[in-house]
C-alpha cells in the first residue's frame, strides 16, 4: 500500500492532548465523522499507540463501523516499558508481546500493519516483534525516536527496521539538518513526521500561548511575516515546509474536528512549497532552547493550561 502523505494522528481520540486543544476529547460520533471524512479525502493511514488512552479502541471501532479496516494502514506503538520492567529482560519480552496482543484486540486487526517501539531504548526487544511477524501478528516494525540525529542514524543499520517516527517542524530541524530523512530514504525506511505544528504552538493565537512557552514568540512572528508575504497562513507554511522535505513518507497530523481535517486536506492538496520560499525558510536561524521545542520537556498540560483538568 502506498501511504497517503497525511497520516491522521489519533492521540486526541483517547485523551486530552495538545497545548492548543481547549475542547478535550471528541465523542465517538465526532470520531466516526472525522474518520469518514479522512477516508473520503484519500487518507489511508492512521497513527495510534497503546499509551494513548482509549485511542486504539475507538479507532478500531470506527474503522470497523465504516467497513474499511482491511483497506487502511494502522501504525501503533508498544506500551513504553518502565525502568523496573526493563530490569527483567524475560518479563520485558513478555510485556512487549502482551502489549501487541492487546493492541490487536483493541484495533480489531489480526495483523497490525506497522508496530513501532514507543521509545528507543525498548528496541532491544525487537526479536519479540520479529517472532510475532513470523506468527502473522505484525507486518512491519520500527521505532518512534526522540531528537538525537546520531542515534537515529544508527538505527538505520538495524536489519528489519522498516519505519521511523520522528519529531520535526519548521522550528525543530535537528533531524533534517542531520540528514536523517534522506539517509532513511536511501535505506528504504519509511519516515513518519510528528509534531508538525508542535502540538499547535506554531499556529495557535499568540494571546493563548502559555507563559512558559512564550520564548517561541519572536521566531513565530518572523515566520508569520514570511507567510503573509507569500500569501500563506502560518499553518500552511508550517505544513507545506515539512511536506517539502526529501525522504519524508507521511506527516502525522491530529485533529479535533472535521473542519480541522478538511483544512489540513486542503493544505496537503497544495503540495510542496516553491524552492525559493523553502530556501528562505531554511536560512532563518532557529536557535531555540531545547525545552521550548521538545514537548516532553514542557510542564504538565494542566500547568500550561490552568483551566484544563488533564
Amino acid at each position: 500500500m502506498t501511504l497517503s502523505r497525511l497520516m491522521l494522528g489519533t492521540v486526541q481520540f483517547g485523551m486530552p492532548y495538545g497545548v492548543a486543544n481547549r475542547t478535550g476529547q471528541p465523542g465517538y460520533p465526532d470520531i466516526l465523522a472525522i474518520l469518514a471524512a479522512a477516508i473520503e479525502g484519500g487518507v489511508n493511514c492512521f497513527d495510534t499507540a497503546a499509551a494513548y488512552g482509549t485511542s486504539e479502541e475507538l479507532l478500531g471501532r470506527g474503522l470497523r463501523d465504516l467497513g474499511v479496516s482491511d483497506r487502511v494502514c494502522v501504525v501503533t506503538k508498544v506500551r513504553p516499558l518502565t525502568k523496573e520492567e526493563q530490569a527483567d529482560p524475560i518479563r520485558a519480552r513478555a510485556l512487549v508481546e502482551k502489549s501487541i496482543a492487546e493492541s490487536r484486540q483493541r484495533l480489531r486487526l489480526d495483523c497490525l500493519p506497522y508496530v513501532l517501539f514507543h521509545r528507543e531504548q525498548d528496541l532491544i526487544y525487537r526479536e519479540v516483534i520479529e517472532k510475532l511477524q513470523a506468527r502473522g501478528w505484525v507486518g512491519q516494525y520500527g521505532v518512534s525516536c526522540a531528537h538525537d540525529p546520531a542515534a537515529v542514524t544508527g538505527f538505520l543499520h538495524e536489519a528489519g527496521l522498516a519505519a521511523l517516527q520522528l519529531p520535526a517542524n519548521v522550528l525543530d530541524r535537528r533531524h533534517q539538518s542531520g540528514g536523517v530523512f534522506e539517509a532513511a530514504a536511501r535505506q528504504g525506511v519509511a519516515v513518519f513526521i510528528r509534531s508538525v505544528y508542535l502540538q499547535g504552538l506554531l499556529v495557535m493565537p499568540e494571546r493563548d500561548i502559555p507563559q512558559a512557552l512564550t520564548g517561541v514568540v519572536p521566531f513565530r512572528r518572523r515566520l508569520d511575516i514570511l507567510a503573509r508575504g507569500a500569501g500563506l497562513s502560518p499553518q500552511e507554511l508550517a505544513l507545506r515546509y515539512m511536506l517539502s522535505q526529501p525522504g519524508v513518507t507521511s506527516l502525522v497530523v491530529g485533529v479535533d474536528t472535521v473542519q480541522q481535517l478538511q483544512e489540513n486536506l486542503a493544505l496537503f492538496a497544495r503540495g510542496e512549497l516553491p524552492d525559493d520560499l523553502k530556501r528562505v525558510i531554511d536560512d532563518i536561524p532557529t536557535e531555540l532552547a531545547e525545552e521550548l521545542i521538545t514537548p516532553s520537556m514542557w510542564p504538565a498540560r494542566n500547568e500550561l493550561i490552568p483551566s484544563c483538568k488533564g
